[in-house]
């Protein structure tokens, strides 16, 4: 029972008394970094003068900085005459003991400033959209990593928001109209939408002449990761019009909906980059083009512009000159009154989701 009480006596004194050592450590590190800075400054230059030039600070401040540590040590560090500044035993010992950690810090900071400024080399952890992903960014890939080899990529695909923090995300591509402002969002191209079917279909059914027609053609859906299905939208006299079509197939896929598509089982609204090829193959024709909405965008999305490490700047500009370069709006062909808007950078916190 006594060796009990001495115990419970012994583990609650130790558990007092480690909150007012890290006190004390905590308090005096300010105190410990200005003097050790000072003290590495002296004894790699061997004077006081020429430490503070080298620091930028006067040399009363050095030894100032310099007594305070010793003070703190409570050991003499320097041997000091009116002609030479050497270190004493315990000094030589000391300053070869932090001499590694100091070379460790300075050595960060130059990594860091050579991210910043040097030749471009890491990681880059990207999210796409699935459609966008697979159908745009996915193929220039190859070219990206072998102009930049020293950068590695890791392409995610996603159709929901993008959260940068938590998913340690570089750089988003997102489709749809800005929302918020906590993030930039640069506009590659517009997105076009374009209502379209297969000539098998057309064959049997015609294609709608008004939107009041919609109700009586075979509809395609696609539905978003979130369950939502996606609405058909149209502009008519500047006012945008919403359509959510009874559908006779709905899928989570945006390569499925186009798979329909192009088997005649029906019409959907879908994006230019999906069915550009297609249609120049004449696969698909275009329907009510002059109702296409033209209030939507590709864009590339990145936290700041502020301090971009480089391997992030030149992805971005890489990206943004190639796809602009794909001629992925040529849906203005078939409808010449939709001028697509300028291409500037904006901010946004995310996108409003569209079919991907």
């Amino acid at each position: 029972m006594e060796s009990t009480q001495q115990a419970g006596t012994s583990d609650r004194n130790f558990r007092i008394s480690l909150p007012n050592r890290a006190d004390a450590l905590s308090t005096s590190f300010a105190a410990s970094y200005a003097g050790i800075m000072a003290f590495m400054a002296v004894a790699s230059e061997g004077s006081f003068a020429k430490a503070g030039e080298r620091l930028g600070i006067g040399r009363s401040a050095v030894s100032r900085n310099v007594q305070k540590l010793e003070t703190q040590l409570s050991t003499r560090l320097f041997l000091r005459t009116t002609r030479t500044t050497q270190l004493t035993r315990e000094g030589q010992r000391f300053f070869e003991n932090c001499h590694q950690g100091v070379t460790h810090i300075v050595e960060a900071m130059n990594d860091m400033l050579e991210l910043r400024e040097g030749p471009p080399r890491g990681l880059v952890r990207i999210s796409a959209t699935v459609g966008f992903g697979r159908k745009v960014v996915a193929p220039l890939l190859d070219l990206f990593v072998k102009t930049y080899p020293d950068i590695a990529i890791d392409l995610l695909l996603d159709d929901r928001p993008t959260d940068f923090a938590s998913e340690r995300i570089d750089v988003a591509f997102r489709n749809g109209r800005i929302e918020d402002s906590s993030i930039i969002a640069k506009q590659l191209i517009p997105m076009q939408m374009a209502l379209c079917a297969a000539p098998s279909y057309v064959a049997r059914h015609g294609l709608p002449q008004s939107l009041d027609e919609l109700t009586e053609h075979e509809c395609i859906n696609f539905r978003f990761s979130s369950g939502r299905i996606f609405e058909w939208e149209f502009k008519v006299d500047g006012i945008v019009r919403k359509f959510m079509p009874k559908a006779r197939m709905t899928f989570n896929d945006a390569d499925l909906v186009l798979h329909a598509v192009l088997q005649g089982w029906g019409i959907a609204q879908m994006s230019g980059y999906q069915i550009r090829d297609h249609v120049a193959a004449n696969e698909l024709v275009i329907a009510l083009a002059r109702h296409a909405p033209d209030d939507r965008g590709h864009y590339i999305c990145y936290l700041s512009r502020q301090h971009l490490p480089t391997r992030i700047r030149v992805f971005i500009d890489f990206m943004t000159e190639k796809i602009r370069a794909l001629n992925i709006d040529f849906l203005t062909n078939f409808n010449p009154d939709a001028a697509p808007p300028p291409a500037d950078d904006v901010s946004a916190h995310h996108i409003t989701g569209v079919a991907a």
